[in-house]
């Protein structure tokens, strides 16, 4: 599984969620579906790295005020289509106003999580580009790139949905998911993060809490399946009735993403 992580230099959980087996007895075409945390930070040499994909679609999951505070830097000739929102526009995302308010431990680390799950497939923002993305993975050619901040939770429930409508195993749609907990040092970088943590919220969080912040589990992700499975009736129901994906641009993503 290692040789999906793509080693960047400061662009975090970057990775190809293609090459799966499907349902259909076909596989998901490598080197066109990938997932990353933002590119703020990007050195020269990771721009490079970014420009050899030849991308065509970049998936902006942040909204509005990350993207302002950690404005993404582009290779040169850089002439991607770039989705995003622009709702929620106001106020500051929910993580972060848990980070300054609750107790930061491992528990209450995984509750927040599992209630933020629960309710991101049905936010507007993420409505809007959820929709726009499989649009463009119906109508567009070319590699495709999905961001949020960390590249775990927006970006972890989208590529989740991708391999389910394209027949991608549960079992592997469900180890890409935590492949974030190899793809990021979790143990390495904690200490960092807590001393971030602190300066925000002037509280100092345990080792524990930031990696169980920092990492993702199989409980979130359940999380949000069992909410579009209450509200939609499944997951083909939400993407069909929530995403407007309907049976004809399933099978054009099809034809187009598999191998």
């Amino acid at each position: 599984m290692s040789s999906r992580i793509h080693a960047f230099e400061a662009v975090e959980n970057f990775r190809d969620f293609g090459d799966y087996a499907t349902a259909a007895g076909r596989r998901v075409r490598p080197g066109v579906l990938f997932r990353s945390g933002h590119q703020a930070r990007a050195t020269d040499g990771d721009l490079e790295r970014l420009g050899a994909l030849g991308l065509a679609t970049v998936v902006d999951l942040r909204r509005p005020i990350e993207r302002t505070k950690q404005p993404s830097r582009r290779p040169a000739g850089f002439a991607a289509r770039v989705l995003s929102s622009d709702l929620d526009a106001v106020g500051e995302a929910p993580h972060i106003t848990f980070l300054k308010t609750a107790d930061l431990t491992p528990d209450s680390g995984r509750r927040f999580m599992t209630g933020l799950y629960g309710e991101m497939s049905y936010a507007p923002s993420h409505l809007e580009v959820f929709s726009a993305y499989f649009r463009a993975l119906a109508n567009d050619d070319g590699p495709v790139l999905i961001h949020c901040a960390a590249g775990k939770d927006r970006t972890g429930l989208l590529a989740a949905l991708t391999h389910h409508l394209l027949g991608v195993g549960h079992d592997d749609l469900l180890e890409d998911y935590l492949l974030t907990n190899t793809a990021v040092d979790l143990e390495g970088r904690a200490p960092d993060i807590a001393v971030q943590l602190e300066k925000a919220t002037g509280r100092k969080p345990s080792h524990d809490a930031v990696v169980a912040f920092m990492g993702v589990e199989p409980a979130f992700l359940e999380a949000a399946i069992r909410s579009m499975e209450a509200r939609s009736g499944s997951l083909d129901g939400y993407l069909e009735t929530a995403l407007g994906v309907d049976a004809a641009m399933r099978d054009r993503i099809g034809e187009r993403l598999s191998a």
